[in-house]
């Protein structure tokens, strides 16, 4: 029997549990940008035909799936993350297509998983682009019956396109969405210049893109954030005053800021007009509907529209403070990471990846070639190769023969005694013979590949180019230098209106309406 001290036993135990939390549930690798449970959905529904191009199939069925083959922890879990992958406000791409309510800005919860269907987007795919040919690492599963990935071979760059929120022990991570074109270019930039300044890549990747659009303030914050992980900005909506008849104004909202909860926000600003915090808001409504986001703050006559604008900015969430803290698992360990370590990182993992799978592919050609090239000698010597598989006893023997008889490798005699009758025309020896060219050629390309790094980042520039071409995405958050301070102006506060103001016999000085004072003075 061991005696150990609580401490020791608690230190040891919770030391075990953080390590498991942060490697392997709220932490997203820095190489594809996914936590484990988003992994195991892509590559579950991948594995079962759930693509793009085919039927959508009911969301119950993927999740069942991915909490029996991969994922043992509850179905809840499961189908959150699989519907925080469809929505288009909170993933710049979103990696999930899903059909019926999958949730709204407003806090919406999406319909139970036996009502909603899904399918994975066409990016998505990307994601998953040649994982069947040895690309990534594979693990066994759970249960030792299946192998899962340690990671995606990922051909864009998640992490930094669709970003991640998490929270585990010890760390917590904040990385927001950006634009995919703008992270490539940075890529693209990094191969030519490894040695590339924080600057330099600044000149590609401005700043984050959210998929709600928006205005961000704060370059300084920005890249504070690139450069060590932690930053601090601002975001504002898109607003506009909008004059209408009679000296009216109305304040017109069409973006708000990121994973802001547009319900709330027009509750805030209604009640703030309600307890009249400020004078001069009429009505506040929610008009949004499938052509966009649209909030309307209607504003009574001859009013400050520019002063209940920034009032209601800075007590409100049509502005927010964002704060950047940028941690991924790299290397297995949790790390603070700037733009630079990211795109690095990624880059490395692109290079093994294509390292790989030409590896796959060229193994693959070449024993083909093998087998190709034994046909052909088999096809010199039709007569002698098909008298002596005649005069063999069963299959085994006749591959023996062959093998002994004529030199084919065990491979090759497999490959003749299997052979078709009617493949034995003089037209399938020029066919074997242009395969074995193009099997040559292919051969030597992959060669070059894995013998000249050049050559490697020749591909892997191209593929990257090929996806950005593909998923062609303009910038929607606008970036300002400059945060602006908002200074609220007392006369928006503080309604404009006549008042009496009394000293008393005993000095103390009272302000009261005109109303109330008409109404309280004594008759004559």
């Amino acid at each position: 029997m061991q005696e150990l001290t609580l401490e020791d036993v608690m230190g040891d135990r919770f030391g075990r549990y953080s390590k498991y939390i942060i490697q392997e549930r709220a932490l997203p690798d820095i190489r594809d940008g996914l936590k484990p449970v988003q992994r195991r959905i892509l590559y579950a529904m991948n594995q079962d035909g759930n693509t793009f191009d085919k039927a959508f199939r009911k969301s119950a069925k993927s999740v069942g799936n991915v909490m029996g083959n991969f994922h043992p922890h509850g179905d809840s879990s499961i189908y959150e993350a699989m519907v925080r992958l469809s929505q288009d406000w909170k993933l710049r791409e979103p990696l999930i297509e899903m059909h019926g309510n999958n949730g709204s800005m407003d806090g919406d919860p999406a319909a139970a998983m036996r009502y909603t269907e899904a399918r994975l987007s066409k990016i998505a795919g990307e994601m998953l682009q040649d994982i069947d040919k040895k690309t990534v690492d594979m693990v066994l599963n759970f249960d030792d019956t299946e192998y899962e990935p340690t990671v995606l071979p990922a051909r864009f760059p998640n992490l930094l396109v669709n970003g991640a929120t998490g929270i585990s022990a010890g760390y917590a991570t904040e990385i927001p969405p950006h634009n995919l074109s703008e992270v490539i270019d940075a890529i693209l930039f990094l191969m030519n210049h490894p040695k590339a300044t924080l600057e330099d890549l600044m000149d590609f990747v401005k700043g984050p893109d959210f998929p709600t659009g928006g205005i961000i303030q704060g370059l300084a914050g920005i890249k504070q954030a690139y450069e060590t992980g932690r930053g601090r900005i601002v975001v504002r909506s898109r607003t506009k005053i909008v004059p209408l008849k009679g000296n009216k104004s109305q304040i017109e909202v069409s973006e708000i800021p990121y994973e802001v909860n547009k319900a709330q926000l027009v509750k805030k600003i209604d009640e703030i007009r309600i307890l009249k915090k400020i004078e001069g808001i009429a009505e506040v409504r929610d008009e949004s509907d499938r052509q966009g986001l649209s909030v309307v703050i209607e504003l009574k006559r001859d009013v400050n529209a520019e002063g209940i604008l920034t009032y209601l900015l800075k007590n409100t969430d049509l502005q927010i403070t964002y704060n950047f803290n940028m941690v991924a698992i790299y290397h297995q360990r949790p790390e603070h990471v700037g733009l630079k370590t990211i795109l690095t990182a990624y880059l490395e993992h692109q290079r093994d990846v294509v390292t790989r799978r030409t590896q796959f592919n060229l193994q693959k050609a070449m024993d083909r070639q093998h087998i190709v090239q034994g046909l052909i000698k088999a096809m010199s010597i039709l007569d002698q190769v098909i008298k002596t598989i005649r005069g063999s006893k069963d299959k085994k023997n006749a591959k023996q023969n062959l093998v002994s008889q004529f030199d084919f490798s065990e491979i090759q005699a497999e490959a003749i005694v299997t052979m078709q009758l009617y493949r034995l025309t003089n037209t399938d020896v020029t066919q074997l013979e242009k395969e074995s060219a193009e099997l040559a050629k292919a051969i030597a390309t992959y060669q070059l590949i894995l013998a000249e790094p050049k050559e490697l980042d020749k591909v892997l520039r191209r593929e990257l180019k090929a996806v950005q071409k593909a998923y062609p995405t303009s910038r929607l958050t606008e970036i300002q230098n400059e945060i602006q301070e908002l200074k609220v102006k007392t006369e928006v506060v503080i309604p404009q209106e006549d008042v009496i103001v009394m000293i008393s016999h005993d000095g103390y000085i009272k302000r009261t309406s005109l109303r109330s004072y008409s109404a309280s003075e004594p008759d004559d």
